[in-house]
């Protein structure tokens, strides 16, 4: 008895506190188990931020992934880069090819019962850069409407100027309501030293070097005609030949020049 007394208590420590263990063991592993369910959505480093890693909407290196993602992903753009249409060149009534700048647009709006109604006007230049330039204006609603009214008004008004390779003959001055423009013929490689009117003017016709000064007023539409004006005065030598009625002067070469002369200063 006294040996059965002894066994029980200690054996009923053991048995108590065998059980204790085993209902710990549920505490520690509850963290582990929860440890994927919460790492599930972040997807690694990819999720909707654009990771590296595979997982969540904007995985697998997709550069951004998520909105605006380069190869899938909600909101990539899978039709690749835009491509630009070439415009077809602009061609005159002889197969030549023509450029059409607009120098101006003007927008006025008229105030009716229903509100204000808007229109436009576009000053518009073209050339053929060989001589021929002419300026037209378009009126209409839209914009567009009244830009292809101006180029077509500036084609049909296209008129030929003088020039001398790629200057002017000479030096000319003109004005045109307040609008008074300079222009003076310069050396090779020196440029168009204008404004923007005049240089989309010059360039029309097809000139790289001269020099301009604009006095007075700055309007586009004033200044613009006068810069035509002027190109209008400027006349070659040939050019006056013709108005008088005269053949055009061929250019005699030096040695014929100088005989003349030895033989004036010999008499």
């Amino acid at each position: 008895m006294a040996e059965e007394e002894n066994k029980t208590p200690e054996a009923a420590p053991a048995e108590a506190s065998a059980p204790a263990p085993a209902a710990e063991a549920p505490k520690t592993a509850a963290p582990a188990a929860a440890a994927p369910v919460a790492s599930a959505p972040s997807g690694g480093n990819g999720g909707s931020g654009g990771g590296n890693n595979a997982g969540g909407p904007g995985g697998n290196n997709f550069r951004g992934g998520g909105r605006g993602g380069d190869r899938r992903g909600p909101g990539g753009d899978r039709r690749g880069p835009r491509q630009r249409k070439e415009r077809e060149p602009l061609l005159g009534p002889d197969g030549e090819e023509l450029t059409e700048k607009v120098l101006y647009i003007n927008r006025s709006s008229k105030v009716v019962k229903g509100g204000r109604r808007f229109s436009f006007s576009a000053l518009v230049v073209t050339g053929n850069k060989q001589g021929k330039v002419g300026i037209g204006l378009g009126k209409a609603n839209e914009v567009a409407d009244c830009i292809r009214k101006g180029g077509e008004n500036s084609r049909a008004a296209m008129k030929k100027v003088s020039i001398a390779g790629n200057t002017i003959p000479h030096e000319v001055y003109s004005v045109y309501d307040g609008a008074r423009v300079i222009l003076r013929p310069a050396s090779k490689g020196t440029g168009i030293i204008a404004g923007k009117t005049v240089r989309a003017v010059l360039e029309s016709v097809g000139l790289t070097d001269v020099l301009s000064k604009s006095l007075g007023s700055n309007n586009a539409a004033n200044l613009a005609k006068a810069t035509l004006q002027a190109l209008h005065e400027c006349k070659t030598r040939d050019d006056i030949r013709e108005l008088r009625g005269q053949d055009p002067i061929a250019n005699p070469s030096p040695k014929t020049e100088d005989k003349p002369a030895e033989e004036t200063a010999a008499a």
